[in-house]
């Protein structure tokens, strides 16, 4: 299958910035859409941003302006650049991305879809 290990989380104070990181291993053959979510003790998991493999993004209305996601396909990794946090950003943010791999011994193209382990972001007031 294919891993994904997320990076860059941390304590930051409100108005600061924090660089997330996620790189995907495995047998890949291509990855479509990677694309950061986040969920706060006791909400549900919220999309944060998405970015294709051609580079269109999307976003949260919350995180507009603030928070830019890009993506290096030569090492199949996504980042997330937050700038001007908010306590309200507070939340474990989770990698998550999808596409296709080697299964089968390596012989056969398969479907994945994954997701990391989450990393937690604080900001203080």
């Amino acid at each position: 299958q294919v891993q994904l290990l997320e990076s860059g989380g941390g304590l930051v104070q409100a108005g600061g910035s924090l660089r997330l990181s996620c790189a995907a291993s495995g047998r890949i053959a291509s990855i479509n859409a990677m694309g950061w979510y986040r969920q706060a003790p006791g909400k549900q998991r919220e999309l944060v941003a998405t970015i294709t493999s051609g580079g269109t993004t999307n976003y949260a209305d919350s995180v507009k302006g603030r928070f830019a996601i890009s993506r290096d396909n030569a090492v199949n990794t996504v980042y997330l650049q937050m700038n001007s946090l908010e306590p309200e950003d507070t939340a474990v943010y989770y990698c998550n991305a999808g596409g296709k791999y080697w299964g089968g011994g390596g012989v056969s193209l398969r479907d994945f879809r994954s997701w990391g382990q989450g990393t937690q972001v604080t900001v203080s007031s």
